[in-house]
């Protein structure tokens, strides 16, 4: 079910002397059937390369992390935890925003198709959630006390479409406006 995987982390207790420790990687590489996935295919699927490349990720900065991968809805999710506050620097959600690009970069630049993969490290993409949700609340509380629209800031496609979701939950209608990095979400009743 579960391969696990070692690298080589650097201890920076102390912070003159860097010693390297062992430590592990534990990597989820099950597919959608539950079937371990054969890591000797010729042909990897989006999420093994994904998967490679943040652990090399995590490796080149010497964190340790464990990485899951999980398919719903055609879409690869990766999630990268750990037991301490080690991901808390890559956990930043612009910087999240950066690496998920990167991989999925890295994912087209191996497969030749154009990946959707969904990146979330330390739990970054739960704590964007319940901002998201905060900022659904604070719109929808603004037409209730009578605006007729309430825009949000610009966000991504994802942040967006978990946006749509939240407001068509509360019974209220969105749609996205803008183009490129101005896109942002509308909210109306």
């Amino acid at each position: 079910m579960s391969e696990q995987d070692t690298a080589a982390v650097v201890d920076t207790t102390d912070d003159q002397h860097l010693a390297p420790t062992d430590a592990t990687v534990d990597v989820d590489r099950d597919d959608v059937d539950g079937d371990e996935v054969d890591g000797d295919d010729e042909t990897r699927d989006e999420a093994d390369i994904a998967a490679d490349y943040i652990e090399e990720l995590l490796d080149i900065c010497d964190l340790d992390g464990d990485i899951e991968i999980e398919e719903r809805a055609g879409r690869v999710y990766l999630t990268v935890t750990d037991d301490g506050a080690a991901l808390r620097v890559l956990a930043k959600p612009d910087t999240v925003t950066a690496l998920q690009e990167l991989t999925r970069i890295a994912v087209q630049a191996e497969t030749g198709e154009f990946s959707r993969l969904i990146l979330d490290i330390g739990g970054s993409r739960d704590a964007r959630a319940t901002e998201l949700q905060r900022l659904v609340d604070t719109a929808v509380e603004r037409i209730e006390a009578g605006s007729t629209t309430a825009a949000l800031p610009p966000m991504s496609s994802y942040e967006r479409k978990l946006v749509h979701d939240l407001v068509a939950e509360k019974g209220f209608h969105s749609e996205s406006e803008g183009e490129g990095r101005d896109r942002h979400t509308v909210i109306t009743r």
